[in-house]
Parts: structure tokens; sequence; C-alpha cells
């Protein structure tokens, strides 16, 4: 074999080499803008009906602090929220909502927020009907061995017809309050952590969809 093919034989393992660092890099790049979204349904299309099941489509929408208020809507919001815990998503990272329609006509919202858990993140989904009252209840992620305890339908049925007003009777932070939201019972004593991360999540997201949506929405009747 003469030199020059002895050359090019070097050259393009190298020429690989380099493609698939570029590749790794890109995609190592690419991985915080794609996960920079701060919680959304793994199977929207399926789990959309199963969370509103009169529903027959959806549309996404995002939205962020950057976009609606900024710095004086998130101190507003973790005011509302008792100042704890703090919000994980940077103000420009965008949540998503789900808005769902029956036919032509917007009947609800599905929308979910991360929660720092026991052992990792919680994320918590509800749907809404247009006055803000929960229709359903959804954890898509808990670690720990009682996660089926919180994901049975027994726990999920506590939420069913509450709303924001009855989660401002009950401070998510201290345990304390009265109310029906007092009245829910932990289905796991032994993960405390995760019981009231989960009523803080619910608390977040009644807050954030009453200040983005149902606020504005009356404002303008």
């Amino acid at each position: 074999m003469t030199p020059e093919a002895n050359k090019r034989r070097a050259i393009r393992p190298l020429t690989l080499h380099i493609f698939f660092a570029v590749l790794v890099f890109y995609f190592a790049m690419a991985a915080p803008a794609l996960a920079a979204i701060s919680c959304e349904l793994n199977y929207p299309t399926s789990d959309v009906v199963r969370l509103f099941p009169d529903s027959t489509s959806y549309k996404s929408v995002y939205f962020s602090f950057s976009q609606r208020g900024g710095d004086t809507m998130l101190h507003k919001v973790e005011a509302r929220l008792g100042g704890a815990p703090a919000l994980y998503a940077p103000l420009n990272v965008p949540y998503v909502l789900y808005e769902v329609y029956k036919g032509n006509r917007k009947v609800g919202y599905v929308h979910g927020v991360n929660q720092k858990g026991q052992f990792g993140v919680l994320e918590v989904f509800v749907s809404l009907d247009m006055k803000g009252t929960i229709k359903a209840f959804y954890i898509q992620r808990i670690s720990g061995s009682w996660g089926r305890k919180f994901t049975s339908p027994k726990f999920g049925r506590q939420f069913v017809g509450l709303s924001l007003k009855d989660f401002e009777r009950y401070d998510t932070s201290s345990g304390k309050g009265s109310g029906k939201v007092a009245a829910i019972v932990n289905p796991a004593p032994e993960a405390q952590t995760d019981f009231f991360g989960v009523l803080r999540a619910i608390k977040k997201n009644l807050v954030l969809m009453d200040e983005f949506f149902y606020a504005p929405e009356k404002g303008k009747q």
C-alpha cells in the first residue's frame, strides 16, 4: 500500500472521531434547551383525555414570568405561597398549559408543576374547569416505595372539587389550617415530605393559574 493510501486510512478514523465528538457536544448543549420546560405531560394526547374525559381536543400554551410581569409577578406569586418553597423554574423557563376543548368551546385546563419531594422531584398535575375547580388529580412522577399510595384513585379523589379558596385556608409549609385541605389524609405517614410536597404543588399550581389566566380573564369581563 502506498504512503498516500496509508495517509487516507489514518485520516478517515480521525474524521469520524471528530464527527462523533461534535455530535455528542451538540446533543449535550441541546439537552438543557429541550429540558428547559417547567413540567409537561409525557403523553399529552392520552393524558389529557384521561384527565378531562369529555374533551375532544387540546392546545398547548407556553407562558413564563419573563413574558408576563417578570420579577414583580414572581414576588407576588411567592408571597401568595407564603414565601416558600421557591419556584423551581427561572423567570425565562416556560410553563406548559393544556387548554382543553369540547368541540369549539374551551372547557378547562390541565396544568402541572415541579415540586421538591423526599427522594427527588414530584410532578403534579390537575385538571381544572373554567372556574378553577379541580376535576382530576395526577402525579406523573414520584420516587419511593410509597409511590403507589399517592398515585392511588382513593388519594386523588380527595382533591376533586377543591379550589384555590380551599388552599388559601391552609398553610402548606407549616401544615396548619382548616377546611377541606386540612382534612386530606396522608396515605403514607412515613413520607410526610412527599405529602406536604404534593399539597404545596397543588397550591402552587392553583396560584399560577389564578395569576396568569383566571384573574386576567375576569379583568376582561
